[in-house]
């Protein structure tokens, strides 16, 4: 399960930017999930819920955007969101797709009460 150790990527940097702004809580924690990240939603979900226990975010939410899959076929330009992972255009048939979104894994938000 490497949400866990993403959770604990994500924690180190809570930790500093809320020392930096001499934060009393964190309240809220927005994510971009991309649906090619290669993490489960809920699997974040259930490692943040664990491991923000006796820390400066033991109250926050986690709020995830979780960001489709969207592709452009180089051959005939058309763009679409794919739901499955078969890379091949709706349009045309070529197998020849830009990711334009999708791999997303970004830290978007956090809010803080300051002192």
């Amino acid at each position: 399960m490497h949400e866990l150790s993403i959770i604990t990527s994500l924690f180190e940097i809570l930790e500093e930017k809320a020392k930096e702004k001499k934060a009393r809580r964190i309240t809220c924690v927005k994510l971009q999930v991309g649906a090619l990240s290669g993490a489960v939603p809920e699997l974040l979900k259930t490692a943040f819920d664990f491991y923000k226990k006796d820390t400066l975010a033991s109250q926050a939410e986690l709020d995830i955007d979780e960001i489709p899959l969207k592709v452009k076929c180089k051959k005939c330009q058309h763009e679409t969101f794919k739901d499955d992972f078969i890379f091949v255009c709706s349009n045309c048939g070529s197998s020849e797709l830009k990711i334009l979104a999708g791999t997303e894994l970004l830290l978007e938000k956090i809010e803080m009460e300051i002192e």
